[in-house]
């Protein structure tokens, strides 16, 4: 198979969708791996690596998309990448297409073979290839809200750590999964107080045993988010519904009563965000401010650390895309049901139903199954 890595045109996006590493496994596999020149280059792996691990530097992006059989990516297609998808191509990225009519469309519309990262399933009922990135993305919301808290920055000039005679900062985390648990260990580090709030009472059971007592574990519901975001110097927002739109867990109403000068980091932007005010920025541009609070949304937030996730998303995604190469994309699915439920859009229909719930009525879509599609 002719695999084709792109480089990543997403603002401030520097990942690459295979290390030079990851590359060679393809080629030792038997298999054509074009890459565009530089997509490499910003986090250190250069167009020399690609060439000494087997792979083509091609010159630039629509020679990759014409010639490719499977284009692998890190970030969603933009439009004019989605345009130069052909029927019969595969597709192997993150999408996100829950809240993005536009690239469901364009994808609808191209019939390529499309395998979203984040709804792929392992045998635990986990997402192996949304971790990494969650990992990673838990550990900055800290990072990133520390730094917003500083008074230079919009923040009330609160240090999460406090010092000796001056109490830390105060931290709630909406959700327990990979993301929070993440936030909560850089947190922690940090010396903050720490609150996480979650909708499983076996999750909350399973913090507490983690964290032995250094958060407080609280049953998320309306008035508790109400009651402890009132007091947050940082809030981040971590929930997470695979494939779907993410629900709106924090009103205009709560983030007015916020105190001012505090800051919201919202991890599930690329589900259309979980507090009412979120909009989707960039490393260029990451924060705005609305009642006095903070608000930090970047889409493509472990891009702003893309050496560390570039490695680590590879470790999860490998594995697949061998499978998908070495024994073409309909039997890798058909073989390996976790897989399956990562193809979203195949030959013009959509197949993953929580797409469909939120975008079906208004872009006229119909559910199909994703056996009976791979059969169509």
């Amino acid at each position: 198979m002719i695999i084709g890595v792109p480089k990543e045109i997403k603002n401030h996006e520097y990942r690459v969708g295979l290390t030079p590493a990851a590359a060679n496994e393809f080629v030792q596999h038997g298999h054509a791996v074009l890459v565009e020149t530089q997509a490499g280059t910003g986090i250190g792996f250069t167009d020399d690596d690609y060439t000494l691990a087997g792979a083509t530097i091609i010159d630039n992006a629509a020679s990759i998309f014409a010639e490719a059989e499977m284009i692998i990516k890190v970030k969603e297609p933009q439009p004019n990448e989605c345009k130069m998808l052909r029927e019969g191509q595969l597709l192997y990225t993150y999408l996100h297409l829950a809240p993005d009519p536009t690239q469901t469309q364009l994808l609808v519309e191209s019939k390529a073979t499309c395998i979203a990262y984040e709804t792929v399933t392992d045998k635990f009922g986990a997402l192996p290839l949304l971790a990494p990135m969650s990992e990673v993305a838990g550990r900055m919301a800290i990072q990133a809200g520390a730094h917003y808290l500083e008074k230079a920055q919009g923040g009330n000039g609160t240090l999460l750590g406090g010092v000796p005679g001056v109490a830390p900062g105060q931290v709630v985390i909406i959700g327990g999964g990979v993301v929070g648990t993440n936030a909560a260990k850089m947190a922690i580090g940090l010396g903050a107080e720490v609150t996480i709030l979650d909708r499983s009472l076996p999750r909350l059971r399973e913090l507490d045993d983690i964290f032995a007592g250094r958060v407080r574990t609280v049953y998320s519901t309306t008035d508790a988010i109400a009651q402890y975001t009132q007091l947050a110097d940082l809030v981040v927002g971590a929930v997470l519904i695979p494939g779907a739109a993410a629900p709106k867990l924090l009103t205009r109403e709560h983030i007015a009563n916020m105190k001012k000068g505090s800051v919201l980091v919202d991890v599930a932007i690329d589900q259309g965000g979980c507090f009412a005010t979120s909009k989707a920025t960039t490393h260029q541009d990451p924060v705005y401010i609305i009642d006095d609070v903070v608000h930090y949304c970047v889409a493509n937030m472990p891009g702003g650390v893309a050496r560390t996730a570039t490695m680590a998303l590879n470790n999860a995604t490998l594995p697949f895309g061998l499978a998908l190469a070495n024994k073409g994309p309909k039997q890798a699915m058909l073989d390996d049901v976790h897989l399956l439920n990562g193809l979203n859009v195949h030959k013009g229909l959509v197949t993953y139903k929580a797409v469909v719930d939120a975008l079906g009525e208004s872009l006229n879509l119909e559910y199909m199954d994703a056996t009976a599609a791979l059969n169509v």
